[in-house]
């Protein structure tokens, strides 16, 4: 197979979290990197991205919520 016919194999939920949470904190493998941009989406990383700022968003106001109650 070539590089056009080879299709991109799909990505899991686990390796979408674990790229997005990377990306939040700012570090990651350059192999790893170059294995997400060849296995995830866009799409997949924008929901992936849109889905933990808003967990990231509610842990926060739970930890505020519990530390001035």
């Amino acid at each position: 197979m070539n590089k056009n016919t080879e299709r991109k194999s799909s990505a899991s939920i686990w390796q979408i979290a674990k790229a997005v949470m990377f990306a939040f904190m700012g570090i990651r493998k350059k192999s790893d990197l170059e294995h997400d941009a060849a296995t995830l989406t866009p799409a997949q990383v924008i929901i992936g991205g849109i889905i933990g700022a808003i967990i990231f968003v509610l842990g926060v106001m739970l930890v505020v919520r519990l530390v001035v109650s």
